[in-house]
């Protein structure tokens, strides 16, 4: 078991409220109960240093405080083998991907090193036949949407659930 200061970090984007919404509805109706212990999430680093909390957190308010609101394109939906999830597109939310994984380098794994492909899960850990199914089914009516991106948001990983450490809003200058 971690100790406070110990559990690893993982940040996410916040998404606004209907675009959460709906991710989390799917994720309720599709992801195996038992070992659902989140809401929708799109992940941008797994596993940040829990000791360097502070220095993380200075670092997030700063970046968010510079960035505006992202309009990320909800452009599809991916197989993940033993899972589904929507794809989203948006190039500003991979550069400022890029810009973190500069500003954290010291910390990263070698996972949170690779290029991002942002994604929401509503699906996984299931058989591959459930998942093709289900993929299919979503596919049939899937119409391109949007949502936005609205801050960053940190968590202490649990050995399961994840707690909520901070959010860290867009400011909306844009600078």
């Amino acid at each position: 078991m971690f100790l406070p200061d110990d559990a690893p970090l993982i940040l996410t984007l916040a998404l606004d409220a209907d675009s959460q919404a709906y991710f989390n509805d799917l994720r309720q109706q599709h992801f195996p109960p038992k070992i659902n212990y989140l809401a929708a999430h799109l992940t941008l680093f797994h596993h940040l240093p829990g000791p360097e909390r502070a220095a993380v957190s200075e670092q997030l308010r700063q970046f968010s405080q510079a960035q505006k609101p992202l309009s990320l394109q909800v452009s599809g939906l991916r197989s993940l083998g033993r899972g589904v999830a929507f794809t989203l597109e948006n190039n500003e939310l991979r550069a400022l991907h890029r810009r973190l994984q500069t500003a954290f380098a010291a910390y990263l794994t070698p996972q949170d090193q690779q290029k991002l492909q942002p994604h929401v899960t509503i699906q996984n850990k299931v058989d591959p036949a459930a998942a093709r199914q289900l993929l299919a089914e979503l596919q049939a009516t899937f119409k391109p949407f949007e949502a936005v991106g609205t801050g960053l948001h940190l968590w202490a990983y649990r050995n399961g659930p994840w707690e909520s450490l901070a959010k860290f809003p867009f400011g909306g200058s844009g600078q």
